[in-house]
């Protein structure tokens, strides 16, 4: 358990149970065997990602601009790309569970800020939120993490991503 876990309960206690919210997903939380693993090291076990519905986020492009140490190089997020799509899952978390997934992206640390996204999922155009990168901590500078794109590479495809979008993710663009 890290120390972030007192803050997420404390934040689940007081969320509205009875509210959801649309999530979309597009990066390493989409690889369920690394987010089970994750999960259980925060002692979230009780906690189940749904299945969740193949989305496509419209007019957004996949951006590294995130150094992570963690990682051992920059990481993904979104910036606007008119024409532009990402592919990933549209979850629908429930509002006391919304807390678990700003840990896990990294709203708790200001590693990431919440944003608005339009995502089209069986032929409907919804709004939902995405995480990207914090403005304050976005850079450019050094390589793109290998380990990172790789753990993309099989959150895509454990997720049926289509198979040229996951190409493209190998190719790191």
């Amino acid at each position: 358990m890290d120390s972030h876990y007192d803050q997420v309960m404390k934040a689940r206690a007081g969320a509205d149970p009875s509210a959801t919210r649309l999530y979309f997903a597009y990066s390493t939380i989409l690889d369920r065997a690394a987010f089970e693993e994750w999960r259980s090291q925060h002692s979230y076990d009780f906690f189940e990602l749904p299945e969740g519905r193949l989305a496509e986020a419209l007019d957004v492009d996949l951006v590294y601009d995130f150094p992570s140490r963690w990682w051992g190089g920059r990481v993904a997020g979104l910036t606007d790309s008119a024409g532009q799509k990402v592919y990933g899952r549209l979850f629908e978390i429930r509002g006391q569970d919304w807390p678990i997934i700003q840990h896990k992206e990294g709203f708790v640390t200001s590693m990431c800020v919440e944003r608005p996204v339009r995502v089209r999922v069986d032929g409907q155009e919804l709004a939902a939120t995405a995480f990207v990168t914090n403005p304050r901590r976005a850079s450019a500078e050094g390589t793109i993490s290998p380990r990172f794109v790789d753990a993309l590479v099989r959150g895509a495809q454990s997720a049926g991503l289509p198979a040229d979008y996951v190409e493209r993710l190998k190719r790191g663009e």
